[in-house]
């Protein structure tokens, strides 16, 4: 790529990290910022309470599944020219989404959303390793980047509660017009232009069809599996998936130019980190979803008080993310930041799988709000075992990759967890449990699946990104840009 880093960052590159950084925001938020807004899209829409989550995954099944191959557009084409026009999508997507009069518009309107946040998201990891070059400025500037997307999943719930009350449901959409035109003008002035290496240095056709459409299959299985228990259908459109997965890793072992060189998972921190992060960002964003409904079904709170509900821990994670995450990842390790960030979140879901049907704010919801607060180290400290090994020419591809496993994970965990809900649901109210009682049960076996998430991930971590597992060779002679920052060693000379 032609964009290399710099040593000293400019007044430019700030400004380029604060485009990246808001347009990574507004596409996260567009996953959670439908979550209050649900109940009011129901019954403007009549959606069918089944049809209802589609709102949620046809967005997360256009963004999870095309991750990958935009990312390797990047290195190929340019990140730049990737970026802006994956936010052009995006934008023109939540303008048609904005004036949605039937559910059917909504939902396409929805996908193309996830198409061009796939666009926009999957290369901006690799603008940011461009931008900074290894040290305190890239450490601060992945604490930004990290940021956006902790906070912004919790921010979402906020402003759309405050839009749906003030303006209706359909201003959650609209509100993206103006930021992302704002991000497209000033992205097309400030980011670092770069050629790629063209289409014939590894445009992989096949294996693009491949991923695509085999991630796409799997998130569709898990959704329609969650919502309608094991059938035939299930089962083929999982078998189907699996295979076409397993065709792409073959592909990709003996492509000349493949989209997803193996060698990337030879470094151990990114192999552990990204699948880390698929049991963590399933339980969080499970978390985000049931515990909004828990306040708006069963304490029957307004959209605008439940996006209230959420502003402790947006603020905390918010906070940490940015100001103390980097300094404590500098003198503790991205690992030990990592374990730490897992216990305060493995407590959050042990204190939510204990609900009542007459919860209060200040004894049961406030507790989780504070608890969140590990978000914001754990997030920042996935950012860099994930990134560990990108240099600037599998950057796009790192990203990539890592990107996709955060939609997996939140897939699975909308998918997964509310499936978990609403069948424990319905086997109490077929049996004539009242439902404020029958709702709050299932939303504590969910949270406590979730709370088996976190542990899985703790394990996980402590298995294999332990001391010493991290260093091992890095994808070429180039990849290393911040091994410093996820191994500094101690006072002693020992790794940590």
């Amino acid at each position: 790529m032609s964009a290399v880093p710099v040593t000293a960052p400019t007044r430019r590159t700030w400004i380029a990290l604060g485009v990246l950084a808001t347009t990574t925001l507004m596409t996260i938020l567009d996953g959670s910022i439908v979550t209050v807004a649900l109940p009011a899209m129901q019954a403007d829409l009549g959606f069918s309470p089944s049809a209802l989550s589609w709102v949620m995954n046809a967005y997360l099944l256009g963004f999870g599944s095309l991750l990958l191959l935009a990312g390797r557009l990047g290195d190929l084409i340019g990140r730049r020219r990737v970026f802006l026009a994956g936010t052009a999508i995006f934008t023109v997507a939540s303008v048609l989404a904005g004036v949605a009069t039937g559910a059917g518009t909504l939902l396409a309107a929805r996908f193309v959303q996830g198409v061009g946040s796939a666009a926009a998201t999957a290369v901006s990891l690799g603008i940011l390793v461009a931008l900074f070059a290894e040290g305190r400025h890239r450490a601060f500037a992945i604490a930004v980047f990290s940021f956006t997307g902790a906070a912004g999943a919790a921010i979402g719930q906020v402003i759309g509660g405050i839009l749906t009350e003030a303006a209706g449901w359909h201003s959650i959409f609209l509100i993206n017009l103006p930021i992302g035109a704002a991000a497209i003008g000033l992205g097309a002035l400030v980011l670092p232009a770069d050629r790629g290496v063209g289409l014939r240095a590894g445009a992989d056709v096949l294996g693009a069809l491949l991923v695509t459409t085999g991630l796409a299959l799997a998130l569709h299985t898990v959704v329609i599996g969650a919502e309608h228990g094991p059938s035939e259908t299930v089962a083929i459109t999982g078998l189907t998936a699996a295979a076409l997965l397993a065709a792409f890793v073959l592909r990709q072992a003996t492509a000349t130019y493949p989209l997803l060189p193996l060698r990337i998972f030879r470094h151990r921190a990114v192999t552990g980190a990204n699948a880390a992060q698929i049991l963590i960002l399933a339980a969080m964003f499970g978390f985000q979803v049931l515990v909004t409904l828990y306040m708006q079904r069963v304490l029957g709170w307004s959209a605008l008080d439940t996006g209230l509900a959420m502003l402790p821990a947006a603020l905390l994670i918010g906070t940490i993310s940015l100001t103390a995450s980097a300094p404590l990842i500098s003198r503790f390790g991205a690992r030990r930041i990592l374990l730490a960030g897992l216990s305060l979140l493995a407590l959050l879901f042990a204190w939510l799988a204990r609900l009542p049907t007459d919860g209060t704010y200040a004894t049961d919801i406030l507790p989780a709000m504070l608890l969140a607060a590990g978000a914001g180290l754990v997030l920042p400290a996935l950012t860099t075992l994930g990134m560990s090994a990108a240099g600037p020419a599998d950057a796009g591809l790192a990203s990539g990759i890592f990107n996709t496993t955060q939609q997996i994970g939140m897939a699975l965990g909308v998918a997964t967890l509310s499936g978990l809900a609403a069948t424990r649901t319905h086997t109490l109210t077929s049996t004539g449990t009242p439902e404020a009682e029958a709702l709050t049960a299932g939303y504590r076996l969910a949270f406590l699946a979730g709370a088996s998430l976190i542990l899985a991930a703790m394990a996980l971590t402590t298995l294999i990104l332990r001391p010493g597992a991290t260093r091992g060779r890095s994808m070429d002679s180039q990849f290393s840009p911040i091994r410093a920052r996820v191994e500094k060693p101690t006072r002693g000379g020992a790794a940590r």
